[in-house]
């Protein structure tokens, strides 16, 4: 695999020696988090198999290569919903598999966000997974397995992928990212690059939410509410914004196990605002009990 790809280090190992020895199977299943170079790692093996050098390994300019880094090789193709894949898109993909091979002697098909298959494309595509073409390599991604048919499952190599280590994630971001790291950010981003990168375009509000919640224990409630505009302004990212509030207060009963029950509490009320914005009740009322609760808990 690509050195530019970090995490997984077992995964991409396993997958180049099963090139190395060609021992490649028809249909794949990499499951695991979002945001953790799945999809970066399939689209880097399905290159190395489409590859026409005998040592696929290595960096090289073969006309397989040069027109999957131009989005152009016919024998590849990735379909990526964000919601669903219907009937339809797997029997136009069925159509061109049994077409055989232009440039290469397979061809690579990635279904991305796998899950969002209806039951009916999944049912239709297992057809293909039965009986599939020699040339044939079929690569599902997903985030959440639970939702693919077990006999989708069944019929794959399944490849499991784990959270980027803390080390190397850590290493990553300060290389690439260039901002400081708290240790609750760190906690969002759950062993993902995706999820970090998506933070990082909002790092002033998390520095922000940050500096709100370390002096939250200190303030009255007026200036806590004076500060809280984020909050009060924040409609379309509170989901994020309370999600950041239970990872810190999570982290805080870890560090103060003393006074463990008093974050414990504030996760709670955290979670029943969440409730009373989920059946749309009034945005600054609720965000008014956010904060008056969090303060008389703490004041107990």
């Amino acid at each position: 695999m690509s050195k530019e790809i970090i995490g997984n280090q077992n995964i991409q190992s396993l997958l180049n020696n099963s090139i190395k020895t060609n021992n490649i199977s028809h249909s794949y299943l990499f499951s695991g988090p979002d945001g953790i170079g799945k999809k970066l790692i399939a689209k880097e093996f399905a290159k190395k198999i489409l590859c026409l050098n005998e040592n696929k390994l290595e960096e090289n300019n073969c006309k397989s290569c040069l027109e999957f880094d131009n989005n152009n090789n016919p024998d590849f193709q990735i379909i990526q919903e964000a919601e669903t894949i219907k009937i339809e898109q797997i029997r136009k993909l069925q159509e061109k598999v049994y077409e055989k091979p232009i440039i290469s002697n397979k061809k690579v098909y990635i279904i991305d966000n796998a899950e969002n298959m209806t039951p009916e494309a999944q049912n239709c595509l297992l057809k293909t997974l039965e009986e599939p073409p020699e040339y044939i390599v079929i690569i599902l991604i997903t985030s959440n397995e639970n939702n693919l048919l077990q006999t989708i499952k069944s019929r794959c190599l399944k490849i499991s992928f784990n959270p980027i280590e803390t080390d190397v994630l850590i290493t990553y971001l300060k290389n690439n990212l260039h901002y400081n790291i708290t240790n609750t950010m760190l906690k969002m981003y759950e062993g993902s690059i995706g999820k970090a990168i998506k933070i990082n375009e909002k790092i002033e509000l998390y520095n922000k939410l940050n500096k709100y919640l370390e002096n939250l224990e200190e303030e009255n409630i007026i200036q806590i509410i004076n500060n809280s505009e984020e909050l009060y302004k924040g409609k379309e990212n509170i989901n994020e914004i309370l999600e950041y509030f239970n990872v810190y207060f999570m982290e805080k009963a870890k560090e103060e196990y003393h006074n463990a029950y008093k974050y414990l509490n504030a996760i709670k009320i955290v979670e029943e605002t969440k409730r009373r914005l989920k059946f749309n009740s009034n945005y600054d009322m609720s965000i008014d009990n956010l904060l008056i609760n969090i303060w008389e808990e703490f004041r107990n």
